[in-house]
């Protein structure tokens, strides 16, 4: 039996992946990443880059994407809690445009793997979020492009119950819609 549960969404390429915890009285142990088990599962990409951020309630980061180098993650929450969010971008897929979201936090210990060709989010739910992911290509600023959160052609049905403002980045405030973006991998 592998350590990873590999679990289709409705978007093609999406995948919820849940580790197997080994927990005791003296706290738990898990694997986050084994590449032969995710290998074997179909997802063979390499990764090139960690990286971490910690975030307060009503922190929403995203909906973020590289027009070049495009990035593939493998996204968690060490502590805290987060929606986060897939938009599928894919010029060749039939769900272009629609998004998918799944609840991560340090409890559940779930994973998403979101593959080059999607915008990428999350919202931050509970008081603070420490989130971590892996990226297949390096970071390119000149190449980063963001879609506005709120866009009505997308409709995410992010849970804003409990959150009093919702937080954004200077560049995430001046993100428009998918139409105008006009975004096709």
């Amino acid at each position: 039996m592998g350590k990873f549960k590999f679990i289709d969404t409705e978007i093609k390429d999406l995948y919820i992946i849940e580790p197997t915890v080994f927990g005791d009285n003296r706290g738990y142990f898990m694997e986050t990443y084994n590449y032969e088990e995710f290998k074997e599962a179909g997802l063979n990409m390499v990764f090139v880059q960690d990286n971490e951020s910690k975030s307060k309630k009503g922190v929403l980061r995203g909906l973020h994407f590289q027009r070049e180098y495009s990035q593939g993650k493998l996204v968690r929450v060490l502590s805290g809690e987060v929606f986060d969010v897939a938009v599928d971008l894919r010029a060749d897929s039939q769900t272009y445009g629609k998004w998918f979201g799944v609840m991560l936090s340090g409890e559940n210990k779930r994973q998403f793997y979101v593959p080059e060709g999607f915008a990428h989010g999350f919202l931050v739910t509970s008081n603070e979020a420490t989130f971590v992911y892996k990226c297949t290509n390096l970071y390119h600023p000149e190449f980063e492009g963001s879609i506005a959160w709120n866009d009505l052609d997308i409709a995410v049905e992010w849970p804003l119950a409990g959150i009093e403002e919702v937080l954004l980045s200077d560049k995430d405030k001046k993100a428009q819609g998918l139409k105008v973006t006009n975004v096709i991998f």
